[in-house]
Order: structure tokens, then C-alpha cells, then sequence
């Protein structure tokens, strides 16, 4: 059994994760900003396992360390940190672009990772034990137009997932970075500021992966064999050939 701490855990890939690692019979810690959300999940996944919940924005390092320093001493040894919180903000060019959407996606999606990472790291330096999954996007792979910040932010990720590798193998840390495709969660709804006729668009005429399936794919590379570091995984649904490209009916 491990404690598995989760950020981004009160909807899409991050509840999913939450919710598959509970049934597995580890401990969560479920981590969110709307609280409502977090009890309602909490609730929930009780019914399988231990569950402590979190409230803080990742982009806000005082919230960030007053909550993970709240833990009780049972819960502090984090075996596993799962840094799945972070968003996209309109489909813009640079020259049109909004800077605070550019400074919210760069908050929550690198700023938020390295907070929360700095965080848990030193506990399992300590321990000399301990795995970090980091979820990028296959925007890191190819810049597409429009999305310029958002592909930056991601492909930041894959470079802290790299530099973390190099800095805690000697540790016996595991370092997993993944690159999921077109997954249908609240991702477009939240890029397009609640347009659900244009969010609806970017999943139609094709099977977009779920959630679920990116949380399978967490948990096999947490499951994996103590000796086996699935250092990155790339995830597209079927008909999704590069990150610009889908073939729809």
C-alpha cells in the first residue's frame, strides 16, 4: 500500500487517477481548489480506502506549503506524487493573446508543478524512495498555432521532468513524464471559458481517449517493478496521428 498524493483530483484525468489507485488499496491524498468538490470526492472514494483531502492553488506557493505542512505525521511519508494539476486558457495568437491567461497557464502548469515538487522531494530524498509522475501534453512534442504559451508551458514540464531524473535516480527516485493526446475531459471547456458548443467541436467525429485511460497508464508505470523507471509514455487515441492531426468521420 502506498500514500499517493494528487493534484488536480476533483475531475478529469486526476480524479480518475484517484479514484483507480483507491480501488488498488492505496491511500490518497486528493488535492483541489473547490472544496464542495473535494468532500464530494472524498465521500466517494472512502468507500475503498484512507482518503485526506487538500484544498490549495498550486499557483499559490503560501497555499501550496501551509496545506502540505498541515498533513498529520501519519500522512506525511508521500510514496508516490502524481502533479496532474494545470489548464489552457483561449486559443489566441501571441499578437492577440491575453497575458492573464498566459500567466495563469504558467503558474499552474510549471510554476505549479516545481511548488508542489519542492515540497514533497526532501521527504523522499530522505527515504531514499519515491516516484513523481508529471503530466505534460503532446502539445510538448509540436507547437500548434494559437496555442504558443500553452505548448511552452507543457514542453517546460517534459525539461522538469528530465532535470528531476537527473537529480534523484541516485535517491532511488522514479521520474515519469506523460504526453497524453486528445483526452475528453473539461480541458476544452475550460480553454474556451464555458463555450460547450465550441468545446464539443474538438472531441466530434473521432473516439477521443478518457481519462481513464491515462489513469491506467499512471498506475502501470507506478506499479511497475521497483527496478523499472518508465521514464515517458506518449498516449493518442487511435486516430490522432501527431498533435495537429486527427482524422475524424
Amino acid at each position: 500500500m502506498k500514500t499517493i498524493l494528487i493534484t488536480g483530483a476533483t475531475s478529469g484525468i486526476g480524479k480518475s487517477t484517484a479514484e483507480l489507485f483507491a480501488k488498488q488499496g492505496n491511500r490518497v491524498i486528493i488535492c483541489g481548489r473547490r472544496s464542495e468538490v473535494l468532500e464530494s470526492v472524498k465521500t466517494e472514494l472512502s468507500a475503498f480506502t484512507e482518503v485526506f483531502s487538500l484544498q490549495f492553488d498550486v499557483s499559490n506557493l503560501e497555499q501550496v506549503e501551509n496545506a502540505i505542512n498541515s498533513l498529520p505525521a501519519e500522512w506525511k511519508n508521500i510514496d508516490v506524487l502524481i502533479n496532474n494539476a494545470g489548464n489552457a486558457h483561449g486559443l489566441d495568437p501571441l499578437s492577440a493573446g491575453k497575458t492573464d491567461d498566459w500567466d495563469s497557464m504558467i503558474d499552474g502548469n510549471v510554476k505549479g508543478v516545481l511548488y508542489v515538487a519542492k515540497m514533497i522531494i526532501p521527504g523522499m530524498k530522505e527515504r531514499n524512495s519515491g516516484h513523481i509522475v508529471n503530466l505534460s501534453s503532446v502539445a510538448a512534442r509540436q507547437t500548434y498555432i494559437n496555442g504558443v504559451v500553452y505548448c511552452a508551458t507543457k514542453k517546460a514540464v517534459d525539461v522538469i521532468s528530465e532535470g528531476m531524473r537527473l537529480e534523484l535516480t541516485e535517491f532511488g527516485i522514479r521520474v515519469t513524464n506523460i504526453q497524453p493526446g486528445a483526452v475528453e475531459t473539461d480541458f476544452s471547456l475550460v480553454r474556451f471559458k464555458g463555450d460547450n458548443e465550441r468545446a464539443s467541436t474538438v472531441y466530434a467525429g473521432y473516439e477521443p481517449l478518457k481519462a481513464e485511460d491515462i489513469a491506467d497508464a499512471i498506475a502501470y508505470c507506478v506499479n511497475a517493478p521497483k527496478h523499472v523507471n518508465v521514464s515517458d509514455m506518449t498516449i493518442y487515441p487511435s486516430a490522432q496521428s501527431e498533435p495537429r492531426t486527427i482524422y475524424r468521420k
